[in-house]
């Protein structure tokens, strides 16, 4: 049987780059060889596209960009392509690809303006269609949704960076009047993996987190302090998607910023997380109830957080979730029978099935 092509994207120019080409060594080393031929493709974080052929242990250290063999590439738009155009020294060359598995984090990558050129070029790609990976990708618009759909979550507050730098008074004035109680969490609204993201305990420190957060993005939100554990489940399908056991994370910082989810290996996983089962069902159910409202397809890794009363209140989605060694989206499937190649399979097969349907 002949070999089906899948390119794999990796890298791009958000704040997640580093991230995403350790996540895309495990996807590309656990694609099964025998049925599938694997086109790599690195975006570098000043936007260059390449063709890359190199080995997997250069992209995980980042000197793949080096590679003498680079050739300059790019999804081509137009459907009757369906596949990557190649620049060479005599013009171009067309490689024809069945599928593609986006392992982008980030701005650009999983915010549904990549997703928006797969759907231009016709390719089927693993993960969330345009619409749910650029609702998803924004804090505020997921909050308002999820208000919408009656799914618990912390209070917030939302504004325009712009106002705050015209009348920062009136910004702390309208933040105090909706959250009364410090601490409180700033976050940029479409800014991944807590970059740019602050806790402030006092009126001070929540003038010095706008700060940071306004240099990631235009909007920002602003959030109650919940406190309980953190805890997050992995769901994967389309129609019919199923979610995974949840797996509890205490973190090594005082909030899973990005330190804590990539680089910090003292952050401990509880897998299953250490919960009543009624509260784990809650939670499992919630996550494909917020999974579905917001029509994600593929796969999402679901945030929660659980109060001591049992209280299941929803953090966010994150449509393309890491693939590094201590990432709770493989290790939550694993849990459930999906582990390693099986899991990387399964989702390629997902992104066919999408792909039929909406023809």
């Amino acid at each position: 049987m002949e070999k089906k092509k899948i390119a794999v994207i990796f890298g791009g120019k958000s704040s997640e780059h580093e991230v995403s080409r350790v996540s895309a060594s495990y996807v590309i080393e656990q694609i099964p060889k025998d049925r599938y031929e694997v086109v790599t493709v690195g975006i570098t974080k000043k936007g260059r596209w390449f063709l890359y052929s190199g080995n997997t242990d250069a992209i995980r250290d980042g000197s793949w960009e080096s590679d003498p063999s680079n050739l300059t590439a790019f999804i081509a738009p137009a459907p009757s392509v369906r596949g990557l155009v190649v620049i060479t020294d005599g013009g171009c060359k067309i490689i024809k690809l069945d599928v593609i598995f986006p392992v982008l984090h980030g701005k650009n990558g999983e915010d549904g303006t990549i997703q928006g050129l797969f759907e231009l070029s016709g390719i089927p790609y693993v993960g969330c269609g345009v619409l749910a990976s650029a609702a998803c990708m924004d804090k505020i618009t997921t909050n308002i949704l999820l208000e919408h759909f009656g799914i618990d979550q912390a209070k917030f507050t939302w504004f325009y960076a712009s106002d705050y730098i015209q009348s920062p008074d009136a910004i702390i004035a309208q933040t105090e009047e909706a959250l009364p109680s410090y601490p409180v969490f700033v976050k940029p609204s479409n800014a991944g993996s807590s970059v740019g993201v602050s806790k402030a305990h006092n009126r001070e420190e929540l003038k010095k987190a706008i700060e940071t957060a306004i240099k990631e993005d235009s909007r920002i939100l602003i959030e109650e302090n919940i406190i309980g554990r953190e805890i997050e489940c992995a769901v994967m399908g389309n129609n019919n998607p199923i979610a995974s056991v949840p797996g509890e994370i205490a973190p090594a910082s005082e909030f899973y910023d990005y330190d804590a989810k990539y680089n910090n290996a003292a952050s401990k996983l509880f897998i299953p997380a250490q919960l009543p089962e009624e509260t784990k069902n809650t939670v499992r159910e919630t996550a494909v109830k917020a999974y579905r409202s917001i029509g994600c397809t593929g796969l999402s890794r679901v945030d929660f957080f659980v109060t001591d009363n049992g209280r299941v209140l929803l953090n966010e989605i994150n449509t393309l979730p890491g693939f590094t060694s201590i990432s709770m989206f493989p290790k939550l499937m694993a849990e459930n029978g999906f582990a390693g190649s099986v899991l990387v399979e399964q989702l390629i097969n997902y992104a066919f099935e999408r792909a039929e349907s909406d023809v």
